[in-house]
């Protein structure tokens, strides 16, 4: 009887543990985006690309610059001289059918240089509301379909962060309601 007696304490003990724990939610890309660290980010990032798609401009004028002076002076050129400028075009057109790739590589990875410390610094303030908040699991909705209902913490990490709210409201999964955990 003894042992009935403690291994139902003991149950109960574990179901009011499991019952304390408060669950909230947020939506990560949100936060980032109201983010001022964000918005500069995003304009140093236009920036960088126009810089990118310029260069890309540049390299296809200049192939465009040097075939035209090739097709106009290739009469007076002699045949081994005519070889250097034709491998001399297509070096440079391939540079020009390359840049794309190039650009685009080059743009992911300045975005992920420039994102990452504005996650980082996201992420930890999710962490310390959470933490001050008495909150045991914060879920981005933006990663999971169904889960359980809990707060949104929006608008605490954005006190934290010192962003004032723009009165929209928070936006929340399709079909659900946030309700207290």
């Amino acid at each position: 009887m003894k042992k009935l007696i403690v291994a139902v304490a003991m149950g109960l003990g574990m179901f009011s543990a499991s019952a304390q724990n408060k669950i909230g939610y947020i939506n990560t890309d949100e936060l980032i985006g109201v983010m001022p660290e964000a918005a500069k980010a995003d304009t140093e990032l236009k920036e960088f690309q126009a810089s990118l798609v310029q260069q890309g401009q540049d390299m296809a004028k200049e192939f465009d610059d040097k075939d035209s002076i090739f097709v106009r002076d290739s009469a007076r050129l002699s045949p081994s001289m005519k070889d250097i400028k034709r491998n001399e075009l297509v070096a440079l057109y391939q540079r020009v059918q390359s840049w794309n790739q190039q650009a685009q590589e080059m743009y992911q990875a300045e975005a992920q240089k420039k994102i990452a410390p504005i996650r980082t610094k996201a992420l930890d303030a999710i962490q310390a509301v959470a933490k001050e908040s008495g909150y045991t699991y914060v879920i981005d909705f933006n990663s999971l379909l169904v889960y359980p209902a809990g707060d949104n913490l929006l608008t605490l990490v954005r006190k934290k962060l010192n962003i004032k709210d723009t009165g929209s409201a928070p936006v929340r999964p399709a079909g659900t309601t946030p309700r207290k955990g």
